[in-house]
């Protein structure tokens, strides 16, 4: 069974409680989230995966409101939480997706969880070689993959990313779906106020439902200004924030030797 697991969660360290934050009519980003990925025509089952922290009752109290599934489990290790999470719903194929992408592309998802079905992967991703917006990530993995990765994977970035273990430990088959052309500098995430606020633009210009990316380009095209909103953020922030913590990491287990 396919399923897709939305990682949620209230402490982000550069924007606290952005998943939850509001557009101008009065929605969470999180409602957009599951709002593109109904249309989504490969996928139904929707997870929300949160963790067991306090300030994270507001993300189930969101989910129980709206019908949707939850899960909670450990805040770091996100790997463990989505192991833990695939295997309670019993789901052989897992569809990864951040609740910090508001205008995350059913046609995207479709089409990487087409290219994950068309050879022998453990992973398809559009996020090997960057070519699509960031923030129109997709990863779908096989639970097999996911819990040998849950087993073997140690550094502290191999746990909180999830699939790191299985994008570069060498013995997975992974495929990578690319966009006609390369835009990977545009940035449709939520990780600063600026991106937030080139959101809300977006969501009170475009009233089509759902919105595709190329309704965003076609926005893009005719305001250029909004592209400027939020361009001089650094993609790598966060990946960057764990490679450290991963040196940190190694060097601790070197001096306790």
């Amino acid at each position: 069974m396919i399923g897709c697991i939305i990682q949620a969660r209230m402490g982000s360290s550069r924007l606290p409680g952005k998943v939850m934050m509001k557009d101008d009519n009065g929605q969470p980003l999180l409602y957009h989230v599951i709002n593109q990925l109904q249309y989504c025509t490969k996928v139904k089952n929707l997870v929300i995966a949160t963790t067991t922290n306090q300030e994270d009752d507001e993300i189930e109290e969101f989910a129980n409101n709206n019908s949707l599934n939850i899960f909670r489990g450990k805040e770091k290790d996100v790997l463990d939480r989505y192991f833990q999470c695939a295997k309670k719903y019993s789901f052989s194929i897992i569809v990864r997706i951040t609740a910090d992408c508001p205008l995350i592309d059913p046609q995207i998802v479709d089409k990487v969880i087409g290219k994950f079905f068309s050879g022998e992967y453990d992973l398809a991703t559009n996020t090997l070689v960057r070519t699509f917006p960031i923030g129109t990530d997709v990863e779908v993995f096989s639970f097999s993959a996911l819990e040998k990765a849950w087993k073997n994977a140690q550094l502290p970035s191999e746990r909180e990313h999830v699939t790191p273990y299985i994008r570069n430990k060498g013995n997975f088959k992974t495929a990578n779906v690319e966009n006609d052309e390369n835009i990977s500098n545009l940035r449709l995430t939520v990780d600063r106020i600026e991106d937030f606020k080139l959101i809300k633009e977006i969501l009170n210009d475009i009233s089509s439902n759902p919105i595709y990316l190329d309704d965003v380009l076609e926005l893009f095209s005719r305001k250029p200004e909004l592209i400027e909103i939020n361009k001089h953020i650094d993609h790598n922030e966060g990946f960057n924030r764990s490679v450290k913590e991963d040196q940190e990491f190694v060097k601790t287990k070197e001096n306790n030797h």
